[in-house]
């Protein structure tokens, strides 16, 4: 199918910037949130993002200004989806919240229309009974911060279609992301379980007394030359984004171990989400370093 016209739904980290991929990629981009104010710090973010790339010669000015000519911000769910030939979810990491947002898109919706959640953890199967269309549901998994990391898992359920999974794997490589296919539903994918794996034996690590959080991202970084430690990972992405996919998770599986930490229910409690709120395990200034 020719995809022309995509609606994004949630303006939040992840949604903005995978507004700006599509518009970026010649798509025709609604992007949605119940918040007017989310959708005002969207386009305020994305402007600062498209500037500083042409001011590094990544982006020319008219390809920033064809760009923010294809986006268009609103509150209105159908008039977002209403002619959209791929809606991507892309809100809150709570599986009945996006179960909502999947039941109001399927009624808006073209019947055509593939509609996918940018979940990081949370299968489509999940989501894809809350719909008529299930064989147009699948997961579309960007990687944080979309507009800085090429690598997007597209996930097929047993529902999902052949062509509803190829639709999204053009649409990445459209926007410039290298997509890979994983034929069939695993929870956290690839790339989240190894994560997941790692950042649960730092914390164990770090609770059980071996090493300070900073001397385990130190050694991350130093020995295992990973770009980041897995502490100052949590930050970057939000700690309660990690929390809500832990108790995701937890919901799922029923086993113990993969309840959140108290070390993160303390930092969730406490609104010490990472870097968006000045404070994680880190503290930031106003330039959010470390």
């Amino acid at each position: 199918m020719n995809v022309q016209n995509i609606a994004v739904v949630g303006a939040g980290a992840m949604g903005h910037q995978i507004a700006m991929l599509s518009a970026l990629g010649g798509y025709q981009t609604s992007l949605q949130d119940i918040s007017e104010d989310s959708l005002h710090h969207a386009k305020v973010k994305l402007k600062d993002i498209m500037d500083k790339w042409v001011s590094k010669d990544k982006l020319s000015v008219e390809e920033r200004d064809l760009a923010f000519e294809r986006i268009h911000y609103t509150t209105d769910m159908r008039e977002a989806a209403g002619e959209a030939d791929l809606v991507i979810e892309a809100v809150v990491e709570k599986l009945d919240v996006k179960r909502e947002v999947f039941t109001k898109i399927d009624e808006v919706a073209p019947r055509h229309a593939v509609l996918a959640t940018n979940s990081s953890t949370i299968v489509s199967s999940l989501l894809a009974d809350a719909t008529s269309r299930p064989g147009n549901v699948c997961n579309m998994h960007f990687f944080f911060p979309p507009l800085v990391m090429d690598c997007v898992e597209v996930v097929k359920g047993e529902h999902t279609s052949d062509e509803s999974a190829q639709l999204a794997m053009g649409v990445c490589e459209q926007m410039n992301r290298t997509a890979v296919l994983l034929q069939k539903e695993i929870s956290g994918f690839i790339a989240n379980r190894i994560l997941f794996a790692i950042q649960k034996e730092a914390m164990s690590l770090y609770e059980g007394g071996y090493a300070d959080f900073k001397d385990i991202d130190k050694i991350t970084r130093k020995a295992l030359r990973h770009p980041i430690g897995p502490f100052e990972l949590m930050d970057l992405s939000g700690i309660d984004i990690g929390y809500y996919v832990m108790q995701q998770k937890y919901a799922e599986s029923g086993d113990p171990n993969d309840k959140p930490s108290q070390t993160i229910i303390d930092k969730v409690e406490a609104g010490e989400f990472g870097r968006k709120t000045g404070k994680g395990f880190y503290s930031y200034n106003s330039k959010a370093k470390r």
